[in-house]
């Protein structure tokens, strides 16, 4: 295999949309470095390893000396990315994309090399065009290539509201390419539509498309749903070690698998070798251990481990639990009341039904009885666990 061949194998491990390939491959031929880009915008603060499944991708771009722009979308923030959405987004204040922002500066270079990370804000040109410069930028794209979109199409055919700054935002995040003369953009596969218009606007401005690279989108600890924070299933880069192994031991082995080829640089070999030799709880064990390594360090990864292993192989509960206080009463207060107080479930009902299925323990005893009561009298103090991993210690006064 061939120097080219083998780095054209390397970046297109994991990907699910390259085009076109032989665009990319022309472009390496030349020897110089490219231009690769990836936006984001900053919409939350903190990344997980949905987010960080393209930096990875960028990184491996870094590795083989290219120029790398991790573009923060301030000003496409603004408008909001529509893609995927039933409903116009709310939009966010400047204040709040630049705080938002700046937690991204300080997560990325947990993946990124910072000495060949070029961090850019698209304000910079975008906020420069005026209304003049859109109203141009608007003319180079027609509303019939906007609505083959598919959300913008089911909402235009359900008669959904569609709002006119929407339809701006693959406009404005394609010509980030123009302005940058990006030689590769990548996203996640959402973002196909939006990054194939920044490859049409790029010829309407006379420059050679981008190659444009999708990634598969990473689901969550629930194996279902993509990762999200607003659907409670991520594991952030920033999160404690311990609750990284804890959140990466509770997926399924069938998609710990995808998370191996995602979230890990060993190559698809390395991967099958795995799968062929080592238990599904080892392999797992070993996950955690990679991703704790990569955002953390090795030491904190065989910490995590043992706090495992202790917690939840030993029936202990973690060293550092956490104490909540409630309101004593003279009259004995129902379980499952005191785990939606104490923040262990997100409702009553979801208590009831996690008792219910034996997933409750009190002062390590396993209760099954919906109607549990627990005495409240001031002073009074229970260890609760409630399913896998949450854990606090109950004090009434």
């Amino acid at each position: 295999m061939s120097e080219l061949d083998e780095q054209m194998a390397f970046l297109a491990k994991g990907t699910v949309d390259l085009i076109e390939k032989n665009d990319l491959r022309a472009k390496l031929q030349r020897g110089k470095p490219l231009t690769i880009k990836v936006g984001f915008d900053p919409t939350a603060p903190d990344i997980h390893l949905g987010h960080a499944v393209v930096m990875r991708k960028m990184r491996h771009f870094q590795q083989l000396g290219h120029r790398v722009v991790f573009l923060i979308g301030d000003f496409t923030g603004m408008i909001g990315d529509p893609t995927g959405k039933k409903t116009t987004r709310p939009a966010l204040s400047t204040e709040e994309i630049l705080n938002n922002a700046e937690t991204y500066k300080q997560q990325v270079f947990k993946i990124l090399d910072p000495v060949k990370t070029e961090v850019r804000f698209n304000s910079e040109w975008l906020g420069a065009l005026g209304s003049e410069g859109m109203i141009r930028l608007a003319a180079k794209y027609t509303l019939a290539r906007i609505l083959e979109r598919d959300d913008f199409r089911k909402r235009f055919t359900t008669q959904q509201p569609i709002a006119i700054h929407e339809l701006l935002y693959p406009l404005a995040q394609g010509y980030d390419s123009v302005a940058l003369k990006c030689d590769v953009e990548m996203g996640g596969t959402d973002q196909l539509f939006n990054l194939l218009v920044g490859r049409d606007l790029m010829r309407e401005y006379g420059l050679e498309p981008q190659v444009v690279i999708t990634m598969p989108l990473l689901e969550g600890t629930d194996g279902i749903e993509k990762m999200s924070k607003s659907l409670g299933n991520y594991i952030g880069i920033n999160e404690e070690p311990k609750s990284i192994f804890g959140k990466v031991m509770s997926i399924s082995d069938q998609m710990m698998w995808k998370y191996y080829l995602l979230c890990t640089d060993l190559t698809p070999a390395q991967i099958d070798d795995i799968r062929a030799s080592a238990h599904p709880m080892q392999a797992k064990r070993d996950l955690a251990r990679i991703i704790i390594k990569d955002f953390h360090s090795a030491e904190a990864a065989d910490d995590a481990e043992r706090e495992f292993n202790r917690v939840f192989s030993g029936g202990e509960i973690p060293a550092d639990i956490e104490e909540k206080s409630l309101p004593a009463s003279n009259e004995p207060q129902l379980l499952s009341k005191v785990i939606t107080l104490a923040g262990l479930a997100e409702s009553n009902k979801d208590a009831q039904r996690l008792i219910a299925q034996g997933g409750v323990l009190v002062d390590d005893v396993k209760i099954d009885s919906t109607k549990q009561a627990l005495e409240a009298a001031s002073g009074k103090t229970y260890v609760l666990k409630v399913g896998k991993r949450r854990f606090a210690r109950i004090r009434f006064q």
